[in-house]
């Protein structure tokens, strides 16, 4: 028993009763309120619930089914909810009909630079801010970001420009401070499963950008995006940004097709990181024109206004006369498919 399904019409304290039954199990439960039925999604061992008990449920007020989910995911799934789920962000929809665009450099520099890309990608039509105050670097030489000073000129960004932001976490015990700043929570690739940190953030009240793996499958993405669903944080978005294949010509492998299958297997929005997904400048919005093509909710740019002397990324950056060019390019793309830049 993963799923228990309310008729449309029951009553709150029909709604506590059957929460009361699920806790004297010790089992959790989520509610999803749909626009014809409520359905609560039950957190833990379910295999403990016998079937008479099972039965028992099932013959409860305003219970008009109970729903084993077969799929090791079970809040993303889209058995839990038919509906597409749409993430508010400031008043900005994720997963609706309109497509945004989060835009911005690989990592903050510093406060000139940031504010100049900032205004550019404002008025190139972006609609949020992306940028790297912690940076998650192969070489531990590499530019590791700025940490909070980066934070603050992010949110100095954000009240110039109006653009929320998305940021990275990589450490738990920089959950404080994130939060404080940040609108959006990025889990970077690395992250895809360190368990503890998905927990952590599935614990506070921040949509979350979970980007897909290395090399991970798309069940294994999804059991990550289980662990954040789980401790009740419900605004997740997947984000694809390539795998790592035997292909060398590109720096990853966009795995577009990940997009469909993904609107089969659960109703979380889905964003694509073309930057990161080829590493190329040049091959950016050829893929970004494909993923909005493919049906993506959300696109994820990285853009710099003078990438061969950015400390992260520099190649597959765009500029910011590329940018609002890309952006006009993708508006009749999306019309195609019924949706809008």
């Amino acid at each position: 028993m993963d799923i228990i399904v309310l008729r449309p019409d029951t009553p709150e304290e029909g709604i506590r009763h059957v929460l009361k039954k699920l806790e004297s199990k010790g089992l959790k439960a989520t509610i999803s309120q749909g626009t014809e039925r409520t359905i609560i999604g039950v957190i833990g061992d379910t295999s403990k619930i016998t079937e008479e008990e099972e039965d028992a449920i099932r013959a409860m007020e305003g219970v008009e089914n109970v729903v084993r989910i077969l799929k090791p995911y079970k809040l993303a799934s889209r058995e839990f909810k038919k509906e597409d789920s749409e993430i508010n962000v400031k008043g900005n929809i994720i997963g609706g009909k309109k497509i945004p665009v989060m835009a911005g450099p690989c990592a903050v520099e510093n406060k000139t630079i940031l504010m100049n890309i900032a205004e550019k990608v404002k008025e190139g039509g972006a609609t949020f801010l992306r940028g790297g105050a912690y940076k998650p670097r192969t070489s531990p030489y590499s530019f590791q970001g700025l940490g909070e000073e980066g934070l603050r000129y992010l949110a100095d960004a954000r009240e110039k420009t109006g653009l929320p932001i998305i940021t990275e976490i990589m450490d738990p015990r920089d959950m404080d401070v994130i939060i404080e700043y940040a609108d959006i929570i990025q889990i970077g690739a690395r992250n895809m499963q360190n368990f503890r940190l998905l927990l952590e953030v599935g614990s506070v009240d921040k949509p979350v950008l979970l980007k897909r793996g290395l090399s991970a499958t798309i069940k294994e993405w999804l059991m990550s995006a289980e662990y954040i669903m789980s401790r009740g944080n419900q605004n997740v978005m997947l984000c694809e940004r390539g795998i790592r294949t035997f292909e060398t010509a590109t720096r990853n492998t966009l795995d577009l097709s990940a997009v469909p299958v993904l609107k089969k297997l659960t109703h979380l929005p889905v964003v694509v990181d073309p930057s990161h997904g080829v590493g190329k400048w040049d091959l950016v919005a050829p893929m970004a024109k494909a993923a909005v093509a493919a049906g993506a909710d959300a696109l994820i740019i990285e853009v710099h206004s003078n990438p061969e002397e950015a400390l992260s990324d520099g190649e597959q950056s765009l500029k910011p006369d590329m940018f609002a060019q890309l952006m006009k390019e993708l508006k009749p793309i999306a019309q195609a498919v019924g949706r809008e830049i």
